[in-house]
């Protein structure tokens, strides 16, 4: 029966591509240490596999770049080559190339194109150092299909402990069929853990896999040889199942038959051991009507899902506003229970539903350390990156948008920041550059830097290129401190680039860093010391969906000001405004705050006569604060935000709409573009 390979694309282009990080990073520590054999077997097991899983999908092309890139490793694994730069280079050349395929498979497009080149190269560096008995002696792979299952064993290695035999002995008492069953594997199977996966799905769908020999995690990681056990009851046909798992490729029922729960022993323990504590009865009856225990599976879920739940749990916080305005306004103290509880469960439902957005930002700061490799070297500059808190989380939306940021970052501090390493032992500092991207927690927002120790920013040096530029006068730039110089890197436009590059000083600089960032509804800032180094820092919040929010009115129209914006609240008279050169200000504990009337950014009529009491909102941007005059407060919410669409997009002062409790769409003001 021929096997339709196509419905394990996803699965082989996912592993493919965990091969292919796999085979970058562990290049790169090569590289640093080309005498380190434990990276180098990594590398040549990661070219293995996708080579095997290739050949398998039918994808040719791909398994014959694989196939010479092995041989090229085995050189290297047998010691008969060194991975000087040459090696390097050219096998990073073919990870290139591995990942231009496979995007082209994911793409529909299985044509993977001609890799006689690189193949000519690895063989002319392999000739030049391989021995010709090697060379003449290489006989052709012998495939799976060459291979025939044959069982290592008749006898089981299944141990079992007290706490197995009482689930099976209830399983037993519940009418089920207790299989023991010995799966074998095809010798040289490069997708192990896929076909213990398969096994697993046909066995699921009657019943339940209680115990298994390697564990499910080693199963899942395809560690196991050539055959694995397991236990499996059910109450359905056994012999459909046994059937069913012949007929996957590459696998075979070796050994099957029923289990007595009676007839199993727990084996003597070899060593002296303190003293078991006495289970109950009742703890005993617990353990046997709790479900029975199976493997624990993870799912792949079509991210397009995981947004429509967000939206749905959205939809929800909405409505939620919604009953709590009638309860509000009507009194009813049943309907006010009902809210509390619907209160609660929202948020748990919200929590749940952000957690499984959670990414690992793991998968953006790893497509960097081949990249820094391959600019350091071509400007000629030795860098040492590290990474730190890869681990932190972010929900995905943030995850898809910060990539190009800290791109462009990067290039920036290697381009700009650091200083070559002539120069650096010039000026007597290590020849070696460092540099650091690092990510954490605190609170309900993420910080991201970007900090190296190389040449600074010189504020001087800024100063007077902004004058130059006309960004500012020779009297405004010579006010702002040293601090405000610096921000000024982030303008359209501005560069202090001597000699125009391919990574840089083309006039799209920071500001298309600020901008996105700012997008997220993030801030970026910058600390410098000349000749030290720069620290870039980003704060980004967790979520981009949900966020917290200020609700404000200005003649009846209703605004949300997102609450990382906000520093705080405060009520004034409108004698506590001072009015210089036609701009209005007030003294905020010593310090001076400009004022603006929120009803004539929105060019909305304002109230005629001057009230007893003034609301405003004090926000801020980076270091600099303004209170927004509004007419009431009418306090913390949270928002669902809505896109305003393509033709209303990118309105200056509108970061997006929400649809209010009580039904109508109200604006969330952009803070970043207002100022």
């Amino acid at each position: 029966m021929e096997l339709d390979m196509t419905k394990y694309l996803d699965v082989f282009l996912e592993e493919s591509r965990e091969h292919i990080r796999s085979l970058n990073s562990r290049l790169l520590e090569l590289e640093k240490s080309p005498g380190e054999t434990s990276g180098l077997n990594e590398i040549f097991r990661s070219a293995h596999t996708l080579k095997g899983m290739s050949s398998t999908m039918g994808f040719d092309q791909l398994a014959d770049l694989t196939h010479h890139m092995e041989n090229l490793l085995a050189e290297l694994k047998e010691g008969r080559m060194v991975a000087n730069s040459r090696v390097v280079d050219v096998l990073f050349e073919c990870i290139d190339r591995l990942q231009i395929m496979t995007d082209n498979i994911a793409q529909g497009n299985n044509s993977t194109g001609n890799n006689t080149d690189l193949i000519k190269t690895l063989e002319t560096i392999r000739a030049g150092h391989a021995e010709t008995a090697a060379l003449e002696t290489v006989q052709p792979e012998e495939t799976v299909e060459q291979k025939e299952l044959t069982p290592t064993s008749s006898s089981q290695d299944m141990v079992y402990n007290d706490y197995d035999i009482s689930v099976l002995k209830e399983a037993l008492k519940l009418g089920y069929n207790i299989k023991y069953m010995k799966i074998g594997i095809a010798p040289n199977s490069m997708m192990k853990a896929v076909r213990a996966f398969m096994v697993f799905k046909v066995l699921e769908e009657a019943g339940e896999v209680i115990k298994s020999n390697p564990s499910a995690q080693e199963l899942d990681e395809g560690k196991y040889d050539d055959h694995f056990e397991l236990v499996y009851i059910c109450q359905g046909d056994v012999e459909t199942i046994m059937a069913k798992i012949n007929q996957i490729a590459e696998v075979k029922l070796l050994q099957n038959y029923s289990l007595d729960p009676a007839a199993l022993t727990v084996p003597e323990p070899t060593t002296l051991s303190a003293p078991q504590a006495e289970i109950s009865p009742a703890e005993e009856q617990a353990a046997h009507q709790s479900k029975i225990p199976h493997l624990k599976h993870t799912v792949r879920v079509d991210i397009e899902r995981l947004d429509n739940l967000m939206n749905l749990v959205g939809e929800l916080v909405m409505y939620k506003g919604r009953l709590e305005q009638i309860g509000s306004i009507y009194k009813l103290g049943e309907l006010n229970n009902t809210i509390e509880q619907i209160n609660r469960i929202t948020s748990d439902l919200q929590s749940v539903v952000m957690k499984v957005r959670m990414v690992p930002i793991e998968q953006v700061f790893n497509r960097f350390p081949r990249m820094i490799r391959d600019l350091a070297k071509e400007l000629g500059k030795d860098v040492d990156f590290y990474i730190e808190g890869k681990e932190t989380e972010l929900d995905r939306t943030v995850i898809d948008e910060i990539g190009d940021p800290l791109l462009h970052l990067l290039r920036n501090a290697i381009d700009h920041g650091l200083e070559s390493p002539q120069e650096r032992m010039r000026l007597g500092k290590p020849r070696q550059s460092k540099l650091y991207l690092r990510a954490r927690h605190e609170g309900n927002n993420v910080y991201i830097e970007v900090e190296d120790d190389g040449d600074g920013i010189n504020p001087n040096k800024v100063r007077a290129r902004a004058v130059k530029n006309g960004l500012l006068s020779t009297l405004e730039a010579e006010k702002l401190s040293d601090e405000e110089i610096s921000m000024l890197i982030f303008e359209s436009g501005f560069s202090t680039a001597n000699v125009v590059t391919d990574i840089s000083g083309r006039g799209v600089g920071l500001d298309v860093v600020k901008s996105k960032i700012e997008a997220m509804n993030g801030e970026i800032i910058v600390e410098s010391r000349p000749g030290l180094g720069s620290l870039f820092k980003i704060k980004l919040p967790l979520t981009l969906a949900i966020i917290q929010a200020m609700m404000v009115t200005v003649q009846n129209e209703t605004y949300a000001i997102p609450l990382t914006s906000v520093d705080e609240t405060t009520m004034i008279s409108p004698h506590d405004i001072k009015n210089i050169q036609g701009q209005e200000f007030i003294s905020l504990r010593g310090s001076i705050l400009p004022l603006l009337h929120l009803a004539r950014l929105v060019e909305l009529p304002e109230n005629v006569g001057e009230p007893d009491d003034i609301y405003v909102v004090v926000v801020h941007k980076g270091s600099r604060q303004i209170g927004l005059v509004v007419d009431t407060l009418i306090g913390q919410q949270e928002i669902v935000i809505k896109n305003l669409g393509k033709i209303l997009n990118g309105i200056p002062g509108i970061a997006g709409a929400i649809i209010a409790g009580d039904g109508n769409v109200c604006l969330i003001l952009d803070i970043a573009t207002l100022f």
